[in-house]
C-alpha cells in the first residue's frame, strides 16, 4: 500500500522526532517533532470550506514552507502554485480560473507586495498584491512572521501549539495545481492528487534507495518529500554558487542538479564530496560534456538523468554511462515500473499510470498525455529522445529533428554545447539550418564541419555555424530557450 504524502511524513516524525529532518540555506537543522508540530499548527488554522479549496502560497523556500505546505495539504487544501514574477494579467487570469479561497503566506511578502511595493519593483521583484490577489472576492489569510504593515486585517497569524492528528488523508483529494503556460486567455493549469503525488514519490523511491542517514540536497518538491517519507534528511540550497560547499558541509549523499548549473559548479569546484552516492539530473537535457564532467567529479556517485514532465513525474531514468553510449538521439531509459507509454503514429511519446496528473485545471480527468516529445524504442525497451514536436525542422521538404543530432556534436572534441534550430524564409517558409556551437578548448570550426556527415544525416546538414559564448535559456530550470536562440544567430 502507498502511503498518502502527508501521512507518510507525519507517520516518520511519530517514529523519529529527534531526528534531523530538514536543513534550511543557512544549514540550520529542523528536527521531524519540529516540523511535524509546524504542519499540524496549519492544518489547525487551515479550515477549508470544501475538500480540494484551492490556497494561494506565496512562501520563500525553506523549512517554513514545507511546514505549510504539507499543513494546507492536511487540511483538505489545494494549494496555487504561481509564479509571482509573472505579468500582472497572467497572473490575474490564473487566479480567476484557480478561485482560492485562501492565501498562506509570510508577512514580509505582504509588505513587499503593499505598502512597499514601489520600493521592490525598482529593486526588481514584482509581487501580485497578496492582500488582494482577486479583486471583490473574501479570501481567507495565514501567515507567518511578526506583523507588518500590509497584513490584511483579520488575518490569522500562525502560532505553534498542540493540535489535533489529522484523519488519513483523502487520495482522490485535489493536492497541488501548477500552471504550465503563460498564456492569459486559457491558463494551463497542472492538477495533482494526493494520490498522483504519492505515487509518484513512491516510484522515486524505487528508482535509487532512501533510509536514515542519508541527506538529499534539492530544491525540488518530488526529490525532498521521498527523502521525508524514508526518515532521510531534506538539504535546501543556499547561497547561489556554494553547490559543492554545502555538498561537503552537509555530508549529502544524494543530490539533485540543473545541467547548466552543475556544469557551472563543477568548472567553479572542479570535484564533489565522497559521501555522494547519487547525483541526479533533470529539468532539461544533460549534454555529453556535463555527463563526463559529473562522473569525473563525482567517482563514488551514480550519475543519473530523471526524464519527468510536470503531468507525469517521473517517466525513465537513464544513468551518465548509458547516455553516453547512446549513439543516435538521447536515451532516456526505460519507462519506470507502472508508468505507461504510447508512441503515436508520428512518434510522439504519450504517457500514462498512476502518478498521471488527475486533470488540467477545468478540465475532464486524463487517462494520458502527451508529452511533445518524439521518441523511439531501442532493442532493449528504453526510449530515446529523437527531438520535440514543435522543434522540427522543414527544410526542402524534409523533417530535421535537432535533437537526434545535438547530443552528437556536444560531445566532438572542442565542442562544450550544440543547438540546431531553423529560420524560416518568410516568403516560402523553408527554413535555414544553423548550427549554434559553445566553443571549449580546441575547438576548429573547419574540423568541425569535416566531421559533421558522420553523424548528421546528408539532409540535415546545417547552412551555418554559428559560435556563442553561451546558449540563451530560461526559467528557474535554464531550459534551451529556442526562440531567444534563433534571434542570436539570424544574424
Amino acid at each position: 500500500m502507498i502511503m498518502d504524502i502527508v501521512a507518510g511524513v507525519l507517520d516518520t516524525a511519530r517514529r523519529s522526532p529527534g531526528a534531523v529532518a530538514v536543513i534550511d540555506g543557512r544549514g540550520r537543522p529542523v528536527t521531524y517533532g519540529e516540523l511535524r508540530e509546524r504542519v499540524l499548527a496549519v492544518r489547525a488554522a487551515v479550515t477549508v470550506s470544501r475538500p480540494g479549496e484551492g490556497v494561494l502560497f506565496a512562501v520563500r523556500p525553506g523549512p517554513e514552507a514545507v511546514a505549510l505546505a504539507l499543513g494546507a495539504v492536511a487540511a483538505g487544501g489545494m494549494l496555487v502554485l504561481v509564479d509571482p514574477g509573472v505579468a500582472p494579467d497572467v497572473f490575474a487570469a490564473r487566479m480567476a480560473a484557480a478561485r482560492p479561497g485562501w492565501v498562506v503566506t509570510e508577512s514580509l511578502l505582504y509588505l513587499l507586495s503593499g505598502p512597499l511595493a514601489g520600493l521592490a519593483r525598482r529593486r526588481g521583484l514584482q509581487l501580485p498584491r497578496l492582500a488582494d490577489p482577486v479583486p471583490g472576492t473574501p479570501l481567507r489569510h495565514v501567515y507567518t512572521g511578526p506583523w507588518l504593515p500590509g497584513v490584511p486585517r483579520g488575518a490569522y497569524r500562525l502560532r505553534r501549539g498542540p493540535a489535533p492528528e489529522p484523519e488519513d488523508g483523502a487520495g482522490e483529494q485535489d493536492a497541488v495545481v501548477v500552471f504550465t503556460s503563460g498564456t492569459t486567455g486559457q491558463p494551463k493549469g497542472v492538477v495533482h492528487s494526493r494520490a498522483s503525488l504519492a505515487r509518484g514519490v513512491d516510484m522515486f523511491r524505487a528508482a535509487f534507495p532512501l533510509g536514515p542517514g542519508d541527506v538529499v540536497h534539492t530544491d525540488q518538491l518530488m526529490l525532498g518529500l521521498p527523502a521525508l517519507m524514508a526518515g532521510a534528511t531534506w538539504s535546501l540550497p543556499g547561497s547561489a554558487g556554494r553547490f559543492a560547499a554545502e555538498l561537503a558541509e552537509r555530508r549529502a549523499t544524494h543530490a539533485f542538479a540543473v545541467p547548466v548549473r552543475l556544469d557551472a559548479a563543477l568548472r567553479a569546484a572542479g570535484t564533489l564530496p565522497g559521501t555522494l552516492r547519487h547525483l541526479l539530473l533533470g529539468a532539461a537535457p544533460a549534454p555529453p560534456a556535463v555527463l563526463r564532467r559529473a562522473v569525473a567529479a563525482a567517482p563514488n556517485a551514480e550519475v543519473l538523468s530523471v526524464y519527468a514532465m510536470t503531468e507525469a513525474l517521473p517517466i525513465a531514468v537513464a544513468t551518465a554511462e548509458e547516455k553516453l553510449a547512446c549513439q543516435e538521439g538521447d536515451l532516456l531509459g526505460a519507462p519506470l515500473p507502472g508508468v505507461g507509454v504510447r508512441i503515436a503514429e508520428d512518434g510522439e511519446l504519450h504517457v500514462s499510470g498512476p502518478h498521471l496528473a488527475r486533470r488540467y485545471l477545468g478540465g475532464p480527468p486524463l487517462a494520458e498525455v502527451p508529452t511533445g516529445d518524439l521518441v523511439r524504442l531501442d532493442a532493449e525497451g528504453r526510449l530515446v529522445l529523437l527531438g520535440r514536436k514543435k522543434d522540427m525542422i522543414l527544410r526542402d521538404g524534409v523533417n530535421i529533428y535537432p535533437g537526434l543530432y545535438e547530443p552528437a556534436v556536444a560531445a566532438f572534441p572542442g565542442v562544450a554545447e550544440a543547438a540546431i534550430v531553423g529560420l524560416a524564409d518568410p516568403e516560402t517558409g523553408d527554413e535555414e539550418v544553423v548550427l549554434a556551437v559553445v566553443p571549449a578548448d580546441g575547438y576548429d570550426e573547419g574540423r568541425l564541419r569535416a566531421a559533421l556527415p558522420g553523424f548528421v544525416d546528408a539532409g540535415a546538414l546545417p547552412d551555418r555555424i554559428v559560435a556563442l559564448p553561451a546558449l540563451p535559456r530560461s526559467g528557474r530550470a535554464a531550459k534551451l530557450d529556442r526562440a531567444a536562440l534563433r534571434e542570436a544567430v539570424r544574424a
